[in-house]
């Protein structure tokens, strides 16, 4: 497993069904934020979501862990 933690820079509300959330890695605030820089100074994720229960869960200015699994 590998673990990142990145920010959401912006959510864009496409619909009421919609929305698509971007996030780039955390660089400063806290020492864990710039150990994690360390690791990541760059990078960028975007993801469209359509699932009702999900739609509003990534709050803009907050901070996430995302852990990378290998799928099976």
């Amino acid at each position: 497993m590998v673990r990142a933690k990145f920010r959401v820079n912006a959510v864009q509300r496409n619909s009421p069904a919609s929305e698509t959330v971007y996030l780039h890695p955390v660089y400063s605030g806290t020492d864990e934020n710039k150990g994690f820089w360390e690791a990541t100074p760059s990078g960028s994720i975007s993801m469209t979501i359509n699932n009702p229960g999900a739609i509003g869960f990534f709050q803009e200015g907050k901070e996430y862990y995302i852990d990378f699994h290998a799928a099976e």
